[in-house]
């Protein structure tokens, strides 16, 4: 009984972790438009 808890736990785990790289690395999710940073625009980063 303890082996097959065992076995969930780990594949959750492991399932889980995937899926955090594969959305940090692989899926590039749409970005929110950002403003360029030049001229008199008021962006303060000069």
């Amino acid at each position: 009984m303890n082996t097959i808890i065992q076995n969930i736990l780990v594949f959750t785990t492991l399932a889980f972790a995937i899926a955090f790289l594969v959305r940090k690395f692989i899926w590039k999710p749409k970005k929110a438009s950002t403003k360029a940073c030049g001229g008199d625009d008021g962006c303060g980063c000069h």
